[in-house]
């Protein structure tokens, strides 16, 4: 089945960085794209970013600049490189993918920005 494994979450200080990484398996990675999403306490969830199987990306406009997407097929792992975090980033990080017209979620990874 279709599983999704967030890891690299946790508590960091206002100007620091992260790396999250989001492991797939049960679907073709290389031809999938991938999703970075986040909810905040009270908030809906809301897109951070996308990066296409041929490597596209697409950023919410809170975090250009500041966040990166990438992912390696080979190791079916898409990563988000968060800098410069902001206490305004602080909330659970998913992924997502969309596998025969059904989106799959992992079961997040929070990040906390103290100032």
């Amino acid at each position: 089945q279709v599983q999704l494994v967030e890891s690299g979450g946790g508590l960091v200080q206002a100007g620091g960085s992260l790396r999250l990484s989001c492991a797939a398996s049960g679907i073709i990675f290389s031809i999938v794209a991938m999703g970075w999403y986040r909810q905040a306490p009270g908030k809906q969830r809301e897109l951070v970013a996308t990066i296409t199987s041929g490597g596209s990306t697409n950023y919410a406009d809170s975090v250009k600049g500041r966040f990166t997407i990438s992912r390696d097929n080979a190791k079916n792992t898409v990563y988000l490189q968060m800098n410069s975090l902001k206490p305004e980033d602080t909330a659970v990080y998913y992924c997502r993918t969309n596998w025969y017209s059904r989106y799959y979620w992992g079961q997040g990874t929070q990040v906390t920005v103290s100032s």
